[in-house]
């Protein structure tokens, strides 16, 4: 990956966190790998737990941020999601993937777009 858009993916990402912390919920992990694949945000929210999956644009050239989460996104996010869940030998948990889209477009406040239980 280039160094801007890890530069973007990074702001995108504590943009995030500071979102989520403010609806209270608890910062668990941030950017866990399993092998080839990473969660952005593991959060507790109430009793269960949320995998966070953060898309970061500066600019709507490919559409919006959250379009950027593909079918194939979806199901490495679900897989990496199972692998944390057996490593941390969490059982019974209620959980979710929650998608937070963010449009950084210069001279602009920042849009955020929190989809709960995304996919």
């Amino acid at each position: 990956m280039s160094g801007e858009k890890q530069k973007l993916g990074q702001i995108g990402e504590d943009l995030a966190v500071k979102l989520l912390i403010g609806k209270g919920y608890e910062i668990l992990e941030r950017n866990y790998r399993y092998g080839r694949g990473e969660i952005d945000i593991i959060a507790r929210e109430g009793g269960g737990l949320v995998f966070v999956e953060v898309k970061t644009r500066n600019n709507l050239e490919y559409g919006e941020p959250e379009y950027a989460v593909t079918k194939r996104k979806q199901k490495q996010v679900r897989k990496i999601a199972e692998l944390y869940l057996y490593e941390k030998e969490i059982e019974n948990v209620d959980c979710r993937i929650d998608v937070v889209a963010i449009l950084l477009e210069k001279g602009k406040d920042p849009v955020i777009n929190h989809i709960i239980n995304a996919f």
